[in-house]
C-alpha cells in the first residue's frame, strides 16, 4: 500500500520559519506605523482643539492687563498668572510671548536670569502658515525646550500700544511628551504586544493551512516520483499540464518515458545481443567442424587417400574457411557500423558508372547460374552526394542477395530511376519472394527468413545495408510478393551545384 504523499520536514520547516519570520516583520512594522500615527491623530486632534487658545488669551487678559510696563519691558507677573492659571487646566501647556520677529520676550518656563544668554527664537514660517490657514492644518512648530522635536501649537499675532508679537502656545511641552513616552511604552509592551501575539499565532495557523494547500501539488509530484523510485514504472503525474507546477510535472513525466524506454532499449539490446552470440556461436560451429573433420581425415588418412579425394577435402576445407572468413568480416564490419564507428566521407560521384561496375564484376557470378544481370536507367540521371565505398557496399549485398535467391534461368536487375532531388536505387529478383510475415524483420541481424535459412545465410548482409542508409539519413523498403520476386528500394540525394 502506497504512503500517503508528504512533504519533506526540512522543507515545512524552512517555509513555516520564513513565513513566521515575515509576519514577525510585518506585526512589528504595523506596531510601529499604527503608533506613530496614533500619536499624530492624538496630536493634530489636540492642536484642531486649542486652534483658538491663543486668540482667547489675548481676548480675555490683554484687554483689562497690559502685557508691557510704562518703562517697556514685559509684564511679568500678569504672564506668571497666566501661565500658572493655564497650567492648573492643562500642565502640558507652555505660553512664549514673541516679538514680530519670531524672538521670545518671556515665558515662565525659560530661564530669563542670565544677562548672557541670547534670546531664543521661533522659527516664523510655521507660524505664519498656520495663521494662513486659520489653524484647521496639522502644523508642527519650533518646541524652545526642545529643538530636536517639532511640536504642536496654537499661536495669535497681537498690537499693543504701536508694539507687534505673536503669542506662541506648546500645546504638548515636556510634561504632555513624558507622558506620552510612558503611555507609549505601556501601549506597546502591554496591548501592543499582546495584540500581536494573538495576530502572528492566527497568522500562522492560517500560513501553515496555505503552505499545505500551496504545495499540494509538489507533495503529488514527490509521491509520484517517490513511487517512481520504488519501482512503479508506471508512476506519472495525473493532469500534469493542469499542475500548478505544471513544467516540473510535464518534465518528470517526459524523463520517467524516456528512462523506460531507454530501459526497454537495453533490455531488447540485451536480447539481441544474447541471440547474436548464439547465432554466432551456431553459425562458427559448423564450418569449425567441416574445418576440424575433414583435417582430422587428412591427418589420419594422407598415406592412404587418393590424390583426387585429397584435393577434394582440401576444397571443403578452402570453402569452409573462406565462408568463416566472409562471416568474421561481416560481423566486424556490422559492430563497427553499429557502435557508430564508420564516418560517411561525402562526394558526388555518377552512380551510373558504379552500376556498370558492379555489373560487370558480379556477371561472371550470374553467368553461372545462368541468370541474366540487368541495368536499367530511366531518364537523364544525376550525380548523387554520398560515400561512394559505403553505397557500394550496400548495393553489393543487395545484389549477392538476389543473385543467392535467384534460381537458375532468371534474372536479376539494377535499376535507376531521377527525381529532382533523389536518385532511387531498385535491386530486383525473380526468386520466390519473401513472406509478408517476414517482411519486417529481414533487416534485423541474424533474422532470417526459410527462404533465407535454407541457403545458410548469416543474416548480416541486410542488416548492414541498413545500417549503412541510416548513416546517409536514408531508408530502405521491400516489395515482394510470392513467387513474383523481391525489389528492395532506397533513395541517395541528388547532387546540387
Amino acid at each position: 500500500m502506497q504512503n500517503k504523499p508528504t512533504l519533506s520536514n526540512r522543507l515545512i520547516v524552512k517555509l513555516s520559519i520564513t513565513f513566521f519570520m515575515i509576519i514577525l516583520l510585518i506585526g512589528a512594522a504595523f506596531l510601529k506605523i499604527s503608533t506613530h500615527y496614533s500619536a499624530q491623530y492624538f496630536s493634530e486632534s489636540l492642536q484642531k482643539l486649542n486652534a483658538n487658545l491663543a486668540n482667547h488669551l489675548i481676548e480675555e487678559k490683554f484687554t483689562n492687563e497690559r502685557p508691557f510696563l510704562e518703562d517697556g519691558s514685559v509684564n511679568k507677573p500678569l504672564f506668571g498668572d497666566l501661565m500658572h492659571d493655564m497650567m492648573a487646566v492643562n500642565r502640558a501647556i507652555e505660553v512664549y510671548l514673541l516679538n514680530e520677529h519670531g524672538e521670545i520676550l518671556y515665558s515662565v518656563v525659560l530661564d530669563h536670569s542670565d544677562p548672557n544668554n541670547p534670546m531664543e527664537q521661533v522659527n516664523l514660517s510655521p507660524v505664519k502658515e498656520y495663521l494662513a490657514t486659520g489653524g484647521q492644518q496639522y502644523i508642527l512648530g519650533d518646541n524652545p525646550r526642545d529643538r530636536s522635536e517639532p511640536t504642536i501649537f496654537s499661536v495669535a499675532p497681537f498690537e499693543y500700544e504701536g508694539r507687534k508679537g505673536y503669542i506662541y502656545i506648546v500645546l504638548a511641552g515636556q510634561t504632555l511628551e513624558a507622558i506620552q513616552a510612558s503611555l507609549s511604552s505601556s501601549y506597546f509592551f502591554k496591548g501592543g504586544l499582546t495584540a500581536m501575539t494573538y495576530v502572528l499565532i492566527f497568522a500562522l495557523i492560517t500560513g501553515l493551512l496555505f503552505i499545505w494547500f500551496l504545495t499540494r501539488n509538489l507533495r503529488e509530484i514527490i509521491f509520484q516520483v517517490n513511487r517512481f523510485q520504488e519501482g512503479d514504472l508506471k508512476a506519472r503525474v495525473p493532469q500534469a499540464e493542469k499542475n500548478d507546477l505544471f513544467a516540473l510535472a510535464l518534465a518528470f513525466n517526459k524523463m520517467a518515458d524516456k528512462i523506460v524506454s531507454d530501459m526497454e532499449k537495453i533490455k531488447s539490446v540485451d536480447v539481441m545481443r544474447r541471440e547474436l552470440i548464439a547465432n554466432v556461436s551456431h553459425d562458427l560451429r559448423t564450418p569449425l567442424a567441416i574445418l576440424r573433420g575433414y583435417t582430422e581425415t587428412l591427418q589420419m588418412k594422407s598415406d592412404s587417400l587418393k590424390e583426387a579425394d585429397k584435393n577434394k577435402y582440401l576444397d571443403i576445407i578452402h570453402n569452409s574457411s573462406e565462408k568463416l572468413s566472409n562471416m568474421v568480416a561481416q560481423l566486424f564490419e556490422y559492430s563497427k557500423l553499429e557502435a557508430k564507428q564508420v564516418e560517411a566521407h561525402k562526394e558526388a560521384f555518377l552512380i551510373t558508372e558504379l552500376a556498370h561496375d558492379l555489373q560487370a564484376k558480379n556477371k561472371v557470378l550470374a553467368d553461372q547460374k545462368n541468370i541474366e544481370l540487368k541495368l536499367e536507367m530511366e531518364g537523364k540521371i544525376p550525380l548523387v552526394f554520398a560515400d561512394i565505398k559505403l553505397v557500394e557496399r550496400a548495393i553489393q549485398n543487395l545484389i549477392d542477395n538476389a543473385l543467392k535467391f535467384t534460381p537458375e534461368n532468371g534474372e536479376v536487375v539494377i535499376g535507376l530511376d531521377a527525381s529532382p532531388e533523389f536518385v532511387q536505387v531498385m535491386i530486383k529478383d525473380s526468386g520466390k519472394g519473401i513472406p509478408e510475415e517476414d517482411q519486417s524483420y529481414i533487416f534485423e541481424r541474424y533474422r532470417q527468413s526459410d527462404q533465407q535459412k535454407a541457403k545458410l545465410g548469416a543474416g548480416l548482409g541486410l542488416a548492414i545495408v541498413k545500417k549503412i542508409l541510416e548513416i546517409h539519413e536514408s531508408t530502405i523498403k521491400v516489395e515482394s510478393e510470392p513467387d513474383q520476386g523481391t525489389a528492395f528500394f532506397f533513395a541517395l540525394p541528388a547532387y546540387k551545384v
